[in-house]
């Protein structure tokens, strides 16, 4: 049976042009451009947790960085580089070989280098650190909102946690929902261009992981704002005859609370509103402005339905420990 060396160089080391010296040593050594600087994420997913123990390792292991290059575009960084820690229950080549085609796939499409990591043994989890580049001063950050800024969201959050709760029979979705949904969760793509366009357009950004609410709720928290949003300009979701009152109830809840869906939700002021219509069509990416920045309570966000009356919902998002 292979040892942990053995398998980090048949599976995991691979050319790493951008780095100065990549796998293979105590560290590795990373050159960042002249005048950049450094944007560094982590990001743990634990089987049971964040995903199904049965999940097809090749899809994981996109999943795995994708949801770290996420940070990465809400910060309005460029990605360089990943380091890569995980333990294994038990040596699985066939599981491995394929995980790792996964992660090379995602590093490839977003121009990443794996430089490096860790594995043992242990309950299958996976932890990865992203690093990037961004000019100085011109980070996207959540503490830069102000009051009547407009709030903004891109895609249709809510498709990852409605895939969730398809596969795991709580709700059956009408067609051709479940492919979209499943998709959307198993296969996140995270928005890089959509947060490096955004830089010197958006006040504040953040990408969601945890529920629209919640993440939205962080951004009034370092703001010091409140956030009002509009039930009728939130993105559509599947609807029709079959879709009856309580799954739309439950879709509601998954796009306001569900998290997974790493799209970014962002802040501009007001006169802002054609640059992101122009970045919108630039991209091929719905950006829909879903409601404003308030006076209020830090972190306080209320959804208001057609006649201005606030809707209540158990939930805000996902919490590890709530």
């Amino acid at each position: 049976m292979p040892g942990e060396f053995d398998l980090i160089a048949k599976y995991f080391a691979r050319p790493t042009p951008d780095a100065v010296l990549g796998p293979g040593d105590d560290c590795t050594l990373l050159q960042p451009s002249p005048g950049k600087q450094l944007a560094v994420t982590t990001d743990m997913l634990v089987a049971g947790t964040h995903f199904l123990p049965d999940t097809d390792p090749r899809k994981l292991g996109w999943k795995a960085l994708a949801v770290n290059l996420s940070d990465l575009a809400a910060m309005g960084a460029k990605p360089r580089w990943a380091l890569l820690a995980g333990s294994l229950p038990q040596v699985d080549e066939a599981w491995i070989a394929a995980f790792a085609d996964g992660l090379f796939a995602c590093a490839a499409e977003y121009g990443v280098d794996i430089v490096g990591g860790d594995t043992t043994r242990g309950p299958l989890n996976v932890c990865i650190t992203a690093l990037g580049e961004c000019a100085p001063g011109q980070a996207l950050r959540r503490d830069g909102a102000r009051a009547g800024d407009l709030v903004w969201v891109s895609g249709r959050p809510g498709l990852a946690s409605l895939g969730l709760a398809h596969l795991q029979g709580r709700i059956v979705l009408p067609e051709p929902w479940p492919r979209l949904c499943i998709g959307a969760l198993e296969k996140p793509r995270p928005r890089i261009a959509l947060g490096q366009a955004l830089v010197g357009i958006a006040s504040a950004a953040i990408d969601v992981s945890d529920g629209l609410m919640a993440d939205l709720g962080h951004i009034g928290e370092r703001s010091g704002l409140a956030a009002a949003l509009q039930l009728v300009q939130l993105p559509h979701l599947p609807k029709g005859e079959q879709y009856n009152a309580d799954l739309r109830r439950t879709a509601l809840e998954c796009q306001l609370a569900g998290g997974d869906d790493y799209e970014l939700c962002f802040t501009t002021p007001p006169d802002r509103t054609q640059a992101v219509a122009q970045i919108a069509a630039q991209l091929e990416l719905p950006l829909w402005c879903i409601g404003s920045m308030v006076a209020g309570t830090p972190g306080a966000v209320t959804v208001y339905d057609p006649d201005g009356q606030p809707v209540h919902f158990d939930k805000r998002g996902y919490d590890h420990f709530g």
